[in-house]
């Protein structure tokens, strides 16, 4: 052993989040003798919290589709999926004892509902496949003429080998470990970053009309945000989002923060249907059945059957028809506005939450600089990056995920 060096491997993974436990197994199951640094005292610690603790593993979909969600990075992403794709996955893990199941949107989760089963799961699969796991921080890379040589720790050791894999995910919730450390690692190795921050991310409202709305969560309306100035929506969609102080949030919500890039204030605005089910002419005669079924009643108290109690003032108020106004009194135009502000319940957005609060870093390694048929740096040879740390993420769904272990797995077996 060299001088100075406290340990020497074939492959060193840092990183033990779900990239990186995927390429520290694979890695080791092809006899290699294999290192996984995490400085946190249980691997996998934001994977335990995924999917508020019941981790959606993957999308029940095609490796091309699984691909193709991606924001950024669909191209690159290709061949790792066609490899190692959905089924493989949940195989992989089936095959681990972990039994699964597809819940709506293809959304698959862990029978138990519990994330530490995933996380246990791969921790177990690492043993078996004979990786030393070491709680210790990486703090910078060895090279040697112009190769990943080994690592340099927080505890003063260095440890020596062949090939490197960086797995050390993003920088949102920086409490478990994902504190864009990575990221200067790789720009060590002569990597550039690309601007990083928050996607799957809730949304900030330009205006008070969420604060009003606090706590109302609506299961079945349409979502669609549009930019400043252009015609074609930035994102469509149609689920569950909630009102909360400072904005929206939930499902439909965090997919579209993902495609609303770069943000500004009032750039983006969010348009809500309130009555997907019933098309413009469909909800005016549904109007007009409501409003003249209690002509002699208040047009504030009409509403009760339409929508949810906490809504109706903010839509009184925004409809622009008095609230005392006799129901049988209510225009046609003014009903047709009623009827357009259901169907186009717009929200201007001021920004996002911090990138702390992101589900997913957007951001990370350029692609430009990884080759997509084994996640090998074409500028430090024997260093591998994989996962979150990469410029490729993809809405909610499983699929941030899947690329994670898509991208691991072919890390570790070239690595």
């Amino acid at each position: 052993m060299s001088k100075g060096i406290k340990g020497e491997f074939d492959a060193i993974v840092v990183g033990g989040g779900p990239a990186g436990m995927m390429a520290a197994g694979m890695c080791g199951g092809q006899g290699k003798r294999v290192a996984l640094f995490e400085k946190n005292r249980q691997v996998g610690r934001k994977l335990r919290i995924t999917g508020k603790g019941r981790c959606n593993v993957t999308n029940n979909c095609a490796p091309e589709e699984a691909a193709a969600a991606a924001v950024r990075g669909a191209k690159f992403l290709r061949g790792a999926m066609a490899q190692f794709g959905p089924q493989d996955v949940m195989a992989f893990f089936e095959g681990l004892g972990v039994p699964l199941k597809t819940e709506r949107g293809r959304r698959v989760f862990p029978q138990s509902d519990s994330a530490h089963d995933i996380a246990e799961a791969l921790a177990r699969f690492c043993e078996s496949q004979g990786v030393q796991v070491l709680q210790e921080e990486a703090i910078g890379l060895a090279l040697s003429e112009g190769r990943a040589a080994g690592v340099e720790t927080g505890q003063g050791r260095r440890y020596a080998c062949n090939s490197l894999v960086l797995a050390c995910g993003g920088a949102s919730y920086p409490g478990t470990g994902s504190d864009g450390t990575g990221y200067k690692l790789a720009e060590a190795a002569g990597h550039t970053i690309m601007p990083i921050g928050p996607s799957l991310v809730p949304l900030v409202e330009k205006g008070q009309w969420c604060s009003r709305l606090m706590g109302l969560s609506l299961r079945n309306c349409g979502l669609r945000v549009t930019e400043k100035g252009k015609k074609k929506p930035v994102y469509e969609d149609f689920g569950e989002l909630l009102f909360t102080h400072f904005g929206l949030s939930g499902p439909t919500v965090l997919s579209a923060s993902a495609y609303m890039r770069p943000m500004e204030p009032g750039k983006y605005t969010v348009h809500i249907d309130l009555k997907p089910a019933l098309d413009e002419a469909q909800l005016d005669a549904r109007l007009l059945r409501e409003l003249e079924g209690q002509k002699n009643r208040i047009y504030a108290n009409a509403l009760d059957s339409l929508l949810p109690q906490k809504l109706i003032p903010v839509v009184i108020e925004r409809s622009g028809i008095g609230p005392d106004t006799r129901c049988h009194s209510v225009t046609k135009e003014q009903r047709r506005g009623l009827g357009r502000l259901l169907k186009d319940f717009t929200l201007e957005i001021q920004g996002t939450r911090p990138l702390a609060e992101a589900i997913v870093t957007a951001g990370g390694v350029n692609l430009k600089e990884i080759d997509p048929r084994s996640m090998e740096s074409k500028l430090c040879r024997g260093l591998f990056i994989a996962g979150e740390m990469l410029d490729c993420d993809a809405p909610t769904g499983g699929f941030n995920l899947q690329i994670a272990f898509a991208t691991g797995r072919l890390a570790g077996l070239h690595a």
